[in-house]
């Protein structure tokens, strides 16, 4: 995959780049595998905004993405690399041996007519998805489960990869694309290979509208809003935040200050990120 840039044909055009969408196959999604996406502003039930800074958009289909991988031993063979508007990834469609077609996130190397498979004896190969407890120490996985037949929830972006580090017990030690190390447990999955569409953190919108098609609203400083809206708010002219430091529309440390608490999960990190 690579980059096009625009012909400065205007101060927005000037500076935005777009992919050339060269790895995809087809234009037109598995109709089976998709359905609607209701957009909800980011409000709740009751019509509150719960979620600022979301609205309008493109309209989008979701694709249905197989993250358990619990096809156990049937193989599959790779039809078509396509575009998915919900993620940053390329999706690819699989076709199994008994007719079943389910889309799987496509790593990189991953190629049409491709054989892949889920299973506990599979090749350590592109695509190949088994428990950790079959993979060997250093190989580098994505789409990596939390929890056994949940689903993958971790390493799903554009161009990330982990790494499996160690085995010891009943967990695996995996490096997260983040720095962290983390105690996941061998019977859960992952897929084997980097995800694909590596450029994708190289692309520049060039335009705040762009932005909008995400569905992404504008996102205002807390500097120049009122004492009443903000804790930075306020002052005559411009005033500095005026406290500690800076802190979130409710008070919360900003900027680095650590306000992670999850008992439940913190004995599971070996090393933290940004930690040397």
């Amino acid at each position: 995959m690579a980059l096009r840039q625009y012909k400065p044909t205007s101060a927005g055009r000037r500076f935005g780049t777009v992919s050339d969408y060269s790895d995809l196959t087809t234009n037109e999604p598995q109709k089976s595998l998709t359905h609607s996406l209701k957009s909800s502003g980011g409000r709740n039930n009751s019509g509150k905004v719960t979620a600022r800074h979301r609205g309008a958009g493109n309209k989008r289909l979701y694709r249905q993405i197989d993250f358990k991988r619990d096809k156990d031993g049937v193989p599959g063979r790779v039809t078509t690399i396509e575009y998915d508007p919900n993620r940053s990834a390329r999706i690819a469609l699989v076709v199994y041996k008994d007719g079943d077609k389910r889309y799987i996130l496509a790593p990189l190397g991953l190629t049409v007519g491709t054989e892949i498979v889920a299973a506990e004896a599979a090749d350590i190969k592109v695509g190949n998805s088994m428990k950790l407890r079959n993979i060997p120490v250093g190989t580098s996985i994505h789409a990596i489960e939390l929890q056994p037949g949940r689903g993958a929830q971790m390493v799903r972006s554009a161009g990330t990869s982990a790494q499996l580090m160690a085995k010891e017990g009943k967990y695996a030690q995996v490096r997260l694309p983040s720095g962290e190390t983390r105690m996941v447990l061998l019977e859960c999955r992952a897929t084997i290979g980097t995800v694909g569409n590596n450029d994708h953190e190289n692309i520049s919108l060039g335009k705040a509208g762009r932005k909008r098609y995400l569905g992404q609203r504008p996102h205002v400083r807390g500097v120049v809003m009122n004492p009443r809206d903000h804790p930075h708010g306020g002052g005559e002219g411009k005033a500095p935040v005026g406290r500690a430091g800076p802190v979130s529309k409710w008070g919360k440390p900003a900027l680095g200050a650590k306000t992670r608490r999850n008992k439940s999960t913190d004995k599971y990190i070996v090393k933290k990120r940004g930690t040397r």
